[in-house]
C-alpha cells in the first residue's frame, strides 16, 4: 500500500530513527499507550539478511506481555526442529561436542515444570531477526497512533529546548519533509547519525583480535538444499566448524535449506573483493565437501566490539540499541539488549508525554540501561574469548593418536564453552537496576551475578520472581499493563494508602491480590510494586509511606518544575 505524503510540518510525540527491533519495539510500547510516534528507516523494508538468530527468554517474556510471544515462537524453525548447538572439525567430518536444547514445541511444555534458574514464563526461541522484525512491524502498524515509514532517512535534527525539529527525506531523493516531535530516539544502528550529531563518543574496547570472533568476518546468506542429506550427524540449529584452515559457524534460518553462514577471515585475505566463487570455496572449507549453494547475499562485518556510548541522552534526544552499544554477537546479547532498551524507555516517555510523571523520570533511562549495556558487552566478550581464543591445531583432523588426543581436547573445551554461552539464565534474567534513582532499594543481600545460574529475588531493581500458579497460569499474566501492586498471601493487606496516593499522582495502578502462600514466601514481603516493564520497584509492608514510595518510582522526588536540559 503506498504511503501518503506528509503535511508541510508533521507533528508527533516521538520521532524514532531506525526500524530494526529496537525502533519497532519502542513503537509498540508507545502505540499501546496511545502515544503518537513516527518511525523512519532508510531501508526499503525490514531486514533481508538473517542477522541475530536467538531471542532470549526475557525478550520472549516481553513479547508475551505484549500478547504475541506465541506468534514469534511459531516463526523461524519448524516446531519440531532441533535447537542443538554442535561443534565439528568440519560439518561432514568429526563431531566434537553438542548441547541439546528444547525444540519450539517442547519449550511450551517444559517451561511449565521448570524451576530454579529457569522458572520463567517463556524459554528462549531460535528465530532469525528478519522474521521478528516483520512481526514487530505488523503489530506496530496496527496501533492508530503509530506511523512506520521505510524508505525515509533522517537527514538532520535540532533540539530546540521545547521540542525537536527534524528533516526527513525519502531515500529515493524526493522532497524533504519537516517533523516536529517532543522527543527523538536514535535507534539507527552502529553508524548512528543521531549519536554522531550529538557528539557522543564510544567507551569500552574494540578491534579485539582472536582466531575466531575477532576481526573481520565473512557472511553468506545462502540456500543449500543438499546440506542435510550430506550431514552424517544429527541435525542441529547451529553448526560450528573448528579446524586449522577455516573457523566458521552457521545457523539454520528456516529449518529446511536456508542458512546464515559466518567465517573467520585469515591474515592476508581480502574478503571485501571475494566473488561468489570464493564464497563457495570458503563454505566448502567449513562443510568438508563441495555442495551446490544459492547465494542470497554476502559481505563482511567486524567482530571484536565491546563498546558502550558514554551518554544515552542529551536533552530531548535519546539513543538506544546498536546506536548505544555494540557487541560481538556471542551469546546473542546485542538484539536482546536493544529490545530491553525500548521496553525501558517506552513507558517512561509515555508517562512524561501524558503528564503522569515529571521529566526527571527520563534521567533513569541512562542510569539503568548504560550499566546493563556495560555488563552485557562484558559477558559477550567473555563468551567470544572462550570460543575465539581456542587454537585449532593442524593435527586436529589427523587420523592418528595425536589427532584423537587433539579432538578430545577440543571436545572438553567446547562442551564447557557451549554451556557457558548457551545456557545463560543469569545473563538473561539477572540484570538489575540497583543504582537507579527510581528504585526504592531494600538493602537485601543479592545473589551473585553469574552467567549460568540465576537465583530469583524480589529485591527491588530486578525482574520479579516468576511462578506458575495453582490454576496453571503464569504470575506474569496477572500483572497489569502499567503499575501493579501485588498483595501476597492468604491474608489481604491494606492497600488503601497506595491506591489513594496513586490517584493523587495520576498513576495508573491496579491492585492484584494473590492468595497463594508460596508467593508470599517467594517475594519475602506482603506487598510488591511492579513497574510497567515488569521490574520490582519496591517491596515492603502496608505501613510504608505510600506517597513517598510512589513519588520516588515516578521521578517526582525531583521538583516538578524541572525542565529538560
Amino acid at each position: 500500500m503506498p504511503t501518503q505524503p506528509f503535511p508541510a510540518m508533521r507533528e508527533t510525540d516521538v520521532l524514532i530513527a531506525g526500524g530494526g527491533p529496537c525502533g519497532l519495539m519502542l513503537a509498540n510500547e508507545l502505540g499501546r499507550r496511545g502515544v503518537r510516534c513516527l518511525v523512519v528507516d532508510a531501508k526499503a523494508d525490514t531486514a533481508f539478511n538473517p542477522q541475530a538468530n536467538a531471542t532470549q527468554a526475557r525478550t520472549m517474556e516481553h513479547f508475551r506481555r505484549l500478547g504475541f510471544a506465541h506468534e514469534i515462537r511459531a516463526l523461524g524453525l519448524p516446531a519440531d526442529h532441533p535447537t542443538d548447538i554442535a561443534y565439528f572439525t568440519r560439518y561432514t567430518q568429526h563431531e566434537l561436542s553438542r548441547i541439546s536444547l528444547p525444540t519450539a514445541a517442547e519449550a511450551l511444555v517444559k517451561i511449565k515444570s521448570m524451576t530454579g534458574s529457569w522458572s520463567a514464563a517463556e524459554l528462549p526461541h531460535r528465530v532469525s531477526q528478519k522474521f521478528v522484525e516483520q512481526a514487530l512491524r505488523r503489530h506496530a502498524q496496527a496501533w492508530p497512533s503509530v506511523e512506520v515509514r521505510y524508505g525515509w532517512t533522517l537527514e538532520r535534527f535540532a533540539d530546540d529546548g521545547g521540542s525537536v525539529s527534524a528533516t526527513v527525506r525519502p531515500t529515493e531523493g524526493a522532497a524533504a519533509q519537516k517533523v516536529r516531535a517532543q522527543f527523538l530516539v536514535g535507534a539507527d544502528g552502529a553508524r548512528s547519525l543521531v549519536r554522531r550529531t550529538l557528539g557522543i563518543e564510544w567507551g569500552g574496547v574494540t578491534g579485539i583480535q582472536r582466531e575466531f570472533m575477532g576481526g573481520k568476518m565473512f557472511a553468506i546468506y545462502l540456500r543449500a538444499p543438499a546440506f542435510l542429506s550430506l550431514l552424517p550427524h544429527a541435525k542441529a540449529w547451529m553448526y560450528v566448524a573448528v579446524n586449522h584452515q577455516r573457523r566458521a559457524f552457521m545457523a539454520s534460518v528456516d529449518g529446511v535449506s536456508e542458512y546464515a553462514f559466518h567465517a573467520a577471515i585469515r591474515p592476508g585475505e581480502d574478503a571485501d573483493s571475494w566473488t561468489e566463487e570464493d564464497a563457495r570455496r570458503v563454505f566448502a572449507e567449513a562443510v568438508g565437501v563441495e555442495i551446490p549453494i544459492e547465494i542470497l547475499s554476502m559481505g563482511t562485518w567486524l567482530a571484536g566490539h565491546a563498546l558502550v556510548a558514554q551518554k544515552f541522552q542529551r536533552g530531548r534526544v535519546f539513543i538506544a540499541g546498536d546506536a548505544a552499544h555494540l557487541f560481538t554477537p556471542t551469546g546473542g546479547l546485542g538484539y536482546n539488549t536493544a529490545v530491553e532498551d525500548a521496553v525501558n524507555l517506552g513507558w517512561k516517555l509515555a508517562s512524561v508525554i501524558q503528564g503522569r510523571a515529571p521529566a526527571a523520570l527520563l534521567d533513569s533511562y541512562e542510569a539503568e540501561r548504560k550499566p546493563l549495556a556495560e555488563r552485557n558487552t562484558a559477558y559477550a566478550r567473555r563468551f567470544a574469548d572462550s570460543v575465539g581464543l581456542f587454537s585449532a591445531k593442524p593435527e586436529l583432523e589427523d587420523a592418528s593418536a595425536q589427532g584423537e588426543a587433539e579432538r578430545e581436547r577440543a571436545a572438553r573445551h567446547f562442551n564447557e564453552h557451549a554451556r557457558l554461552e548457551f545456557n545463560i539464565p543469569g545473563v538473561t534474567f539477572g540484570g538489575r537496576y540497583d543504582a537507579s534513582p527510581v528504585i526504592v532499594g531494600d538493602g537485601a543481600t543479592l545473589p551473585p551475578d553469574e552467567p549460568n545460574a540465576y537465583t530469583p529475588t524480589a529485591s527491588p531493581g530486578g525482574r520479579p520472581p516468576h511462578a506458575w500458579l495453582d490454576d496453571g497460569s503464569s504470575l506474569y499474566d496477572h500483572f497489569y499493563s502499567e503499575w501493579t501492586l501485588l498483595t501476597l498471601g492468604p491474608e489481604a493487606s491494606d492497600t488503601s494508602a497506595f491506591e489513594s496516593a496513586a490517584k493523587a499522582l495520576s498513576m495508573d495502578l491496579r491492585v492484584v491480590r494473590m492468595a497463594q502462600p508460596s508467593l508470599r514466601e517467594l517475594y519475602e514481603a506482603p506487598l510488591a510494586l511492579i513497574r510497567p516493564d515488569q521490574i520490582v520497584a519496591w517491596r515492603g509492608e502496608p505501613a510504608a509511606d505510600a506517597q513517598s514510595v510512589l513519588m520516588r518510582v515516578i521521578g517526582s522526588m525531583t521538583p516538578p518544575t524541572r525542565t529538560i536540559q
